[in-house]
């Protein structure tokens, strides 16, 4: 994992921050993510569209992340500190593992414009899904 600033980093530099959880914007965000994962699933993957499809699902995954957060009474502001959220509030390091992969995959496509090839494209598109099963079923309210 990144290890540049931990979960008391995110609280401190106001990079997350207690709120009240919100039901509404909880649903909103459960629904945006399912949303975003279908339109995923929806695209044929092939050399052209694999890095679209690679971000719509990690999309769809932070989505989730933010709803569970929200839900755990935290607003979080920084992709990293959903990996600190992770290991310190929900205390599943594995699942903070595979996410902070998954968000430095995404970095790379998006930021830095590396690609990914055909048939690892496919492993991490499952890997992500299982994810967004994962963390779906930890926010149902």
């Amino acid at each position: 994992m990144s290890g540049k600033i931990d979960w008391k980093g995110c609280i401190g530099t106001m990079q997350a921050k207690t709120v009240t959880p919100d039901t509404e914007l909880i649903n909103y965000l459960v629904d945006s993510s399912s949303n975003r994962r279908k339109t995923a699933k929806m695209i044929p993957l092939n050399e052209t569209t694999k890095e679209s499809v690679i971000s719509l699902m990690y999309d769809s995954l932070r989505e989730l992340l933010e709803a569970l957060s929200i839900k755990e009474g935290f607003k979080i502001y920084n992709h990293e500190c959903y990996t600190q959220f992770l290991i310190s509030v929900v205390k599943d390091e594995e699942l903070a593992r595979e996410f902070d992969s998954a968000r430095l995959l995404r970095n790379r496509l998006n930021y830095y414009g590396r690609k990914i090839p055909l048939n690892d494209a496919k492993y991490r598109i499952i890997s992500i899904d299982k994810l967004i099963s994962k963390v779906g079923a930890m926010v149902k309210i």
